[in-house]
């Protein structure tokens, strides 16, 4: 069993920005997909960024250019940085994390987790 825990939301005034912390496994980042999902209450939830295990990156149109995606090995740590937030970014940020996933499958649109954090909920308020 994976045990992911995120940390680092709060409430941020739009154009501000945050940092959110998933601690992971610990994992071979090599064998694994992660990614970052954004839900409204009453609505789906979204993939937001998504990084596979050779490091590629994939984020969706409505973060591209704001939010990052990363990793510290190190650390056992996937971070999302969120930048010029508006307040339709407002929602709970899940991580999830599956190994076995194709490169060309893993990205924003899959959704598929084996691996769920329990979110952190993430205000921008205008």
């Amino acid at each position: 069993q994976v045990e992911l825990v995120e940390s680092g939301g709060g409430s941020v005034q739009a154009g501000g920005s945050l940092t959110l912390s998933c601690k992971v496994g610990p994992y071979d980042y090599s064998d694994y997909c992660q990614g970052w999902f954004h839900q409204v209450t009453g609505n789906k939830r979204e993939g937001v960024a998504a990084i596979a295990a050779d490091g590629s990156a994939s984020y969706a149109d409505s973060v591209k250019g704001r939010f990052t995606i990363s990793q510290d090995n190190a650390k056992n740590t996937l971070y999302l940085q969120m930048n010029s937030l508006k307040p339709e970014d407002t929602g709970m940020y899940y991580c999830a994390a599956q190994e076995g996933i194709p490169l060309f499958v893993c990205g924003t649109s899959y959704d598929g987790f084996a691996y769920w954090g329990q979110g952190t909920q993430v205000t921008a308020t205008s």
